[in-house]
């Protein structure tokens, strides 16, 4: 399954709930500072520079609202942004930027980890992958993390004006058979460019149904 379609009425509900202000809640480096679990959460996982911040922006309509940054590695905390009070999107660390040290590489690890194992508000994660790179090895490690946790989650492809229609179509097809045996997995995979729109209305309706 590569893609699927909304009603013009799903894709309005999208947009009414990401039209909503958007407001910065805290930064989280321990387990204990977590906000109490209140609404629906959905997560942003992706290896560093893949376009995290970048998306939410677009999802959002807020261009300062979470800081976009051509230094990997610069989100190392749990970050929440808190939608009209009936949606948390949460930005975790990015994951697989070789030049961190080992230990705060493992402290980031170790975060997410717990996090995704203790959360029961929290519907899905977004795993985003870079569309000009597909799937790595950091990947798969994490989509490992998210089975085993039993959270579900969905790829969302990013930087798709990047790449030509051809080559994105073949990296849909080839992304969707990699995931179609993992357990956590959700089988459609949304391919977004931030920079052109393309997707995220429909990111946004699809996550709009899980709250």
């Amino acid at each position: 399954m590569l893609s699927e379609d909304f009603s013009a009425a799903e894709i309005e509900t999208g947009r009414k709930l990401f039209a909503q202000e958007a407001v910065f809640m805290l930064g989280v480096v321990k387990l204990d500072a977590l906000p109490d679990e209140g609404p629906v959460e959905v997560a942003f996982a992706g290896r560093s520079n893949v376009g995290k911040s970048t998306l939410l922006n677009a999802l959002t309509n807020q261009g300062s609202l979470a800081r976009a940054s051509n230094t990997p590695g610069r989100t190392r905390e749990i970050n929440y942004f808190n939608l009209g009070g009936v949606l948390r999107l949460v930005d975790l660390p990015g994951y697989g930027y070789a030049k961190v040290s080992r230990k705060e590489s493992e402290a980031w690890n170790r975060l997410t980890r717990d996090f995704l194992r203790g959360r029961s508000v929290l519907r899905r994660v977004c795993v985003l992958i870079d569309s000009r790179h597909g799937l790595k090895s950091s990947d798969h490690e994490i989509m490992d993390m998210l089975d085993e946790a039993a959270v579900n989650y969905q790829i969302v492809l990013t930087k798709t004006d990047k790449v030509k229609p051809t080559a994105l179509a073949t990296l849909i097809e080839k992304t969707t058979e990699a995931i179609r045996k993992r357990p956590a997995a959700h089988p459609v995979v949304r391919a977004t460019s931030s920079e052109k729109g393309d997707g995220v209305p429909e990111l946004r309706a699809e996550l709009a149904a899980l709250v």
